[in-house]
Parts: C-alpha cells; structure tokens; sequence
C-alpha cells in the first residue's frame, strides 16, 4: 500500500482510505450485512488501509457502531478512525458535546484520529459557527479525544475561501474526480486548499459508482488502452496523482472491489500524459450523455412523500448510458412504481433540494423522469 504523510508529522497515512458509506447490505432492508461488511474491512486492513471514515447519519446511523466493531480486534494505534459532526443535528451549544460523545460510544473509542464538521455549505456554516462547534473540537483535541480537525465540503470555491480562513483547519474533504475538475469547480477547490497548505482527503473519486462505468464507447477507449485495469481504477488513480492529496476514499460494496482498490494503490503509478489524453477522450464521450449527476449518497432521503430519489435517477442514468433500452427500464423502473416510490409521486415540496450536496434540480428532473416514463409507454 502507498503511503503518504499528513504535513508537519510523522504520520503515515494510506493512500487509499476506506468510506464506511456504502457497506453490503441485507436484501431491501437497509441494513449492514455485518458479516461481509467485516470480510471487506478485514481484507482492507489486512492490506494497509488504515484510514476509515464514517459518519453520524451513514447507514442511518448505524455505521459508526458497526465499523467501531469490525476495528476492535486490531490495535487502536494501528488505524485511523474518523467521523464528523452534523451539523442539521445541533439546535443548541449543548447538543455538540452530546452528539460527539454518542460517538464515541457508538464507536467504543476513547478518540477520533480526525474529526470533521460534514458537509459545510453556505447555507449551514452558521450551525457550526454559532455553536463554536471548531472552538468545542479544540478542546477535545487538547484533551486527546480528537487528535486532527477538518471539514468536509460541498459548495462553491467563494464559500471554500471563506470557510477556510475562518479556522485553522488541518485538512479539507471535497469531492473530487475527473468528471468534477471542471463540472463542479474541483479544480479551483483543490488549488484553493493547496494554496493555504493544508492537504486534501478525497471523496467520491468514482462519483458514487458511475465512473467505474461510463458507457460502451468510453469504457472501450479505457480498456483499449489498459486491457487489464478496470474502469474503475482510472478514476481512482486520477485523484490519487495529484501531489496535495493525503488520501482517496472510497466506498467499497464488495470483495471485488475493495481488491480492485487495493491493487491500484498498492502498486500506484500516476497517469501518464498519454493515459490523460485517453481519459479526456473518453470523458469527452461520456458527458454527451444525458445523465443525472446524482452519486447515491442518499442524503435527501427520506422522501416526505416516499419518492426513492436515488432509485429514481439510478434506474434513469441506466437507461441512457445504457443506450436508451426501454424494456429494461420500464421493468426497473416499474419496481419502483409498486412501491409507490416513483418520480410521479414527488409533489415538488423541495426538502430535497436543500440536503442534495451536487444541487441537483431534483423536483424538476423527477417531473422529466416521469414524462419520459409515459412517452415510453406509450
């Protein structure tokens, strides 16, 4: 496994990191098949990754429990464990600390390696801000409950700025991957954290899963030129190449994956000019598709109104890079219709719209989902 190490220490962390996201799950139930979440955990410690991070709200709640389980076989000092504050949570001053040691005993821990404030925006920095969430963080680190301080970000570069130099941060989580350097302003964002000298913690290298498949013609130019890396990797390695990033996360559902994971960041070599070039190309393809940039992340769940949003847009973005199939997406989508959680039933209330961290005009592309649905019935 490649290592880096976090500025102004000795600390050795692994470039790969482990996102405790999107952990195999128990038929429609939700839950974490705790027993080969723990095969996937094991095999990633047992190949160098010891960077690990959850959240309050992952798998409704239950991921920080679980991951907390799977570590405590190992050392403490041998993994870094990380979870972040929420800040939709915090009504009052008081419910910071409540929130925080919850946590700990979620995870059955006496400290957190590195602790973030999650999914800073503009429209929620003031919970963070008026709670004197950073001042609270402080005084943990200086009581060795907290041992680093950041934040993960989803906004603007303007917000970033204004965020960043408000706090002495230690690092930034923003997302980051080859579609997003320039769709979501990525690129400023990196530059933006660079330049203050903090380094980078990398989510959603492969957008929630579509980056690791494109569509048919992108995905020929990638295996033309690697025949035996997968779709995947590419993404993984992009983000990894760069010089300010400590650590790529990725949320990893199967063996398969977390090997594929490992194996491109044990023996890591950046893309070459040559292999951007491909990448470009194919990228060039891909964005001519009329796809939903939704990444699963399932923030905006629940539905009022039972709409499942992300099983909406995953049926769709289907359908197109799979070159616009209508009998498989009818069918797929007609699950979603027996449960009463398709696009017809968004009634355009917009408490999505504020949880979506990629902005995604979601009433107005649930109404489009659905009149693509009725012409193709017809």
């Amino acid at each position: 496994m490649e290592y880096r190490k976090l500025w102004g220490t000795e600390e050795k962390v692994s470039l790969l990191g482990m996102g405790c996201m999107r952990f195999p799950t128990v038929g429609d139930t939700g839950e974490i098949d705790e027993a080969e979440a723990q095969k996937i955990v094991d095999y990633a410690y047992e190949h160098g990754v010891n960077y690990f991070d959850t959240a309050f709200m992952y798998h409704g709640g239950k991921s920080e429990g679980f991951i907390g389980r799977a570590l405590k076989k190992y050392p403490r000092e041998s993994y870094n464990l990380i979870t972040k504050m929420p800040g939709w949570e915090i009504t009052k001053p008081s419910d910071v600390e409540r929130i925080f040691n919850l946590q700990l005993s979620r995870c059955g821990v006496d400290y957190f390696d590195f602790y973030l404030c999650h999914s800073v925006r503009e429209n929620n920095f003031a919970f963070y801000e008026d709670n004197h969430v950073f001042e609270f963080l402080t005084e943990m680190k200086k009581q060795g409950k907290v041992r680093h301080i950041g934040f993960s970000f989803h906004d603007t570069p303007e917000v970033l700025e204004k965020v960043i130099d408000k706090y002495p941060w230690e690092f930034v989580q923003i997302q980051l991957n080859y579609l997003d350097w320039e769709l979501q302003d990525a690129k400023r964002q990196y530059e933006i954290i660079k330049s203050r000298g903090i380094q980078c913690i990398i989510m959603e290298p492969v957008r929630g899963g579509a980056l690791a498949d494109l569509c048919p013609e992108a995905n020929e130019l990638l295996l033309q030129a690697q025949p035996d890396k997968s779709i995947a990797s590419w993404a993984i390695r992009y983000a990894a190449s760069l010089d300010n990033v400590l650590t790529v996360l990725s949320g990893m559902t199967s063996m398969e994956q977390v090997k594929d994971n490992v194996a491109t960041l044990s023996a890591f070599a950046p893309l070459t000019d040559a292999e951007r070039s491909v990448l470009g190309k194919a990228l060039d393809i891909y964005k001519k598709k009329d796809t939903v940039p939704c990444t699963g992340c399932r923030y905006c769940m629940d539905c009022p109104f039972g709409v499942d949003i992300p099983g909406v847009f995953a049926a769709f973005n289907e359908y197109i890079i799979g070159g616009r199939k209508a009998q498989p997406f009818l069918h797929a989508y007609g699950v979603l219709e027996r449960d009463k959680a398709s696009a017809e039933y968004c009634k355009s209330c917009g408490k999505c719209m504020k949880l979506c961290p990629q902005a995604i005009g979601i009433p107005e592309k649930m109404r489009f989902i659905a009149g693509q649905v009725s012409e193709l019935k017809k």
